[in-house]
C-alpha cells in the first residue's frame, strides 16, 4: 500500500454523513494529511445554518496537526466523500478559504501535493492552485524579524 492509498483508508474513515443535530450536519467531507515528520491527521467537514461556524475537512485535519503536534508543515492532502478523488466530480480539491489558510500556515505548503486522482496518482500542488499568492511579502518581512 503506497501513501495515497494509507492517507485514502484514513480519510475514508472519516467518513460517514451525520446529523448532529437539526441544524449541523458533519463528516460529509473527509480529509487526510501527511505532514512534515510523516504522521498522519485526519479531519472532517462540519456545517451548521450559520455558515461562518462551518469547517471544512481540510482545515480540521490541518489544525488537529498543529494542535497534537506543533507541525504546520503538510506533505500530502487527500480530501474526498464517499469516492475516491478521480479528477472530475469527485475532485477533492480543497476549497478557496482552505487553500489560503494552507499557505498563511506555513509558506512551505506552497509544495504540498494535493491528490486529484487515485487511480492515476495525479497531484497538483498548492502553489499551482493558487499562483502569484498575495502574502510571500509578509512572510518574507516576518522572517526578517523572527
Amino acid at each position: 500500500m503506497d501513501i495515497w492509498e494509507l492517507l485514502y483508508e484514513r480519510a475514508r474513515a472519516e467518513y460517514r454523513p451525520t446529523d448532529v443535530s437539526p441544524f449541523v450536519t458533519a463528516h460529509h467531507v473527509a480529509c487526510a494529511i501527511e505532514a512534515e515528520n510523516g504522521e498522519i491527521y485526519t479531519g472532517f467537514c462540519i456545517e451548521s445554518c450559520s455558515g461562518v461556524m462551518n469547517l471544512c475537512a481540510e482545515r480540521l485535519a490541518a489544525l488537529n496537526m498543529y494542535l497534537s503536534s506543533g507541525q504546520t508543515r503538510i506533505r500530502r492532502l487527500i480530501a474526498c466523500r464517499d469516492k475516491a478523488p478521480d479528477d472530475g466530480e469527485a475532485s477533492g480539491m480543497p476549497c478557496g478559504a482552505c487553500r489560503e489558510f494552507l499557505y498563511q500556515l506555513d509558506e512551505r505548503n506552497e509544495d504540498m501535493e494535493i491528490l486529484r486522482d487515485l487511480s492515476t496518482r495525479k497531484t497538483v500542488t498548492l502553489k499551482e492552485l493558487l499562483p502569484g499568492w498575495w502574502g510571500r511579502k509578509r512572510y518574507a518581512e516576518w522572517r526578517e524579524n523572527n
